[in-house]
């Protein structure tokens, strides 16, 4: 990176959030983003409401601002977080609406999707055959790993 670093003793260069390798040398709000399920303005929120400055490494964060952190993450309503603003708007299955982040992301998409193939939904049956599903055009483009176009005569 173009700035120098102090690292001191409290200095992390990785840090461990959510089974996520987060790099320590980057900006606290830019860190985040490397978990899935936390974009630019999630994380942002998320800073705002612990009350963490943006300014600040990720590594140079403590271990009780981290904690504040993870928690917004965990609970966001808790944190008067608009319900539009969270990445899982009335579950199917229990009606509530939630803010998944990284592994709980997997299971829920592949749940979705085992649940659309079972009742021989269109976007489940053209995502088990491997083909676009929100309407894109196919005759042409995304051809990677099947027939590219005809061969040509000599």
């Amino acid at each position: 990176m173009g700035s120098l670093l102090v690292a001191g003793q409290e200095f992390q260069h990785i840090l461990r959030l959510l089974n996520t390798n987060v790099d320590g040398r980057t900006k606290i709000m830019y860190a985040l983003t490397s978990i899935r399920g936390i974009g630019r303005r999630f994380s942002n929120i998320v800073c705002k409401k612990a009350e963490v400055d943006m300014n600040k490494r990720a590594g140079e964060c403590t271990a009780e601002e981290l904690e504040r952190m993870m928690t917004i993450v965990a609970n966001p309503r808790n944190y008067k977080i608009p319900e539009w603003f969270l990445n899982r708007q009335r579950d199917y299955k229990t009606g509530r609406t939630l803010h998944l982040v990284s592994g709980a992301i997997d299971s829920v998409m592949r749940d979705d999707l085992e649940r659309l193939k079972k009742i021989r939904n269109h976007r489940g049956l053209r995502t088990y055959w491997g083909l676009r599903v929100r309407g894109q055009h196919t005759k042409t483009t995304g051809r990677a790993g099947k027939t590219q176009g005809v061969a040509k005569k000599k």
